[in-house]
């Protein structure tokens, strides 16, 4: 420990409960070890543990109201001391010592704001983890606790076409909602997944699942092979997930259960990718009779022409629809 220094300094040491602990920077370690004395209000404090393993001596005081807390630590003349902020960041601490600086000079030392630990991208999901696990555990939610896989289905679909709604009409803050919405769904079915009495999985197993393929199947990115253009990346990708999953028509992993021109739509690229022409087009004229048979056929030809073009006809339609739909409000005097 140091012995003095020529002013007081009060050092607020902020870290995150979403890295392991004892990750500190070195400027916080040396922050802590230089210390006079180093105050914390919370026992259960993450880091406490590791930093009283690292000699440092930490005193537990009681946090009390802000105001209060800011005079506790503004105390000891000529010493360093350091704060180890509590999880929930201390609310109102700064203010408070703002507050005292104006009201009573000279009653606040040098503080300094040291980060000990940061975020990485995607901590934030650690939360999302907990959080689920509090609603599904004993005590939590009992609406969560009673859903299922297969009650979940119906808000997993309505959330994937609201996301793809707020996609296509180029809303920024509710594409930012629905795609929190589309990955609680995740996290929600994996949480279920969990509690499995035969054969549990976790978020971490599908998370694991999912890099695993993405290396696999991009081994222009994270092996040896060379891929010019997005055409070779397609090609690679298909032949990658032919092998990976024994498929013996190129129809198969086709999902049935998709929206009929969508399915439609999804048949007819595996078919051309393929390179598949055994089976020739539908015909692409308006019937004279419009049956169930012939409409059916009608819009086929329109998918397999779309996809020729380029176009995914499935949003082709949905915009189109849309465009309907501000028309007929526009007739009846109404705001779209």
């Amino acid at each position: 420990m140091t012995t003095s220094t020529a002013a007081p300094k009060l050092i607020l040491l902020t870290t995150t409960h979403r890295v392991a602990p004892g990750l500190m920077s070195w400027p916080a370690w040396e922050a802590l070890r230089g210390a006079d004395l180093v105050l914390a209000a919370d026992p259960e404090h993450p880091q406490l543990a590791a930093v009283r393993q690292a000699g440092v001596r930490v005193e537990i005081v009681e946090r009390g109201t802000a105001p209060a807390l800011a005079r506790r630590l503004s105390t000891g003349s000529g010493r360093v001391t350091v704060w180890l902020g509590s999880p929930d960041g201390d609310p109102g601490l700064t203010d408070a010592l703002a507050r005292l600086a104006v009201e009573e000079a000279g009653a606040v030392p040098e503080i300094e704001l040291l980060p000990g630990s940061y975020d990485l991208p995607g901590a934030r999901l650690l939360d999302l983890a907990s959080v689920m696990d509090r609603l599904r555990s004993p005590g939590g939610c009992p609406w969560d606790a009673e859903q299922t896989h297969a009650s979940l289905v119906k808000y997993l679909v309505e959330e994937a076409f609201e996301l793809v709604e707020a996609i296509e009409e180029g809303d920024r803050e509710t594409l930012r909602e629905e795609l929190g919405d589309v990955l609680l769904q995740v996290f929600f079915h994996s949480r279920i997944a969990e509690e499995h009495p035969e054969d549990p999985f976790s978020i971490d197993d599908v998370a694991g699942d999912i890099v695993e393929k993405l290396m696999y199947r991009h081994p222009h990115v994270f092996g040896d092979v060379e891929a010019e253009g997005t055409a070779a990346v397609e090609a690679n990708w298909e032949q990658l997930k032919a092998a990976e999953k024994q498929r013996e028509s190129v129809l198969d992993g086709v999902p049935a259960g998709l929206p009929a021109l969508a399915y439609a739509a999804k048949l007819v690229s595996r078919v051309r990718r393929a390179g598949f022409t055994a089976v020739p087009d539908a015909p692409y004229e308006l019937p004279v009779e419009l049956t169930p048979e012939s409409v059916g056929r009608l819009l086929l030809a329109v998918a397999q022409r779309a996809h020729d073009a380029g176009v995914d006809v499935d949003a082709a339609l949905r915009a189109s629809a849309r465009g309907y739909r501000r028309e007929v409000r526009a007739a009846e005097g109404l705001a779209d």
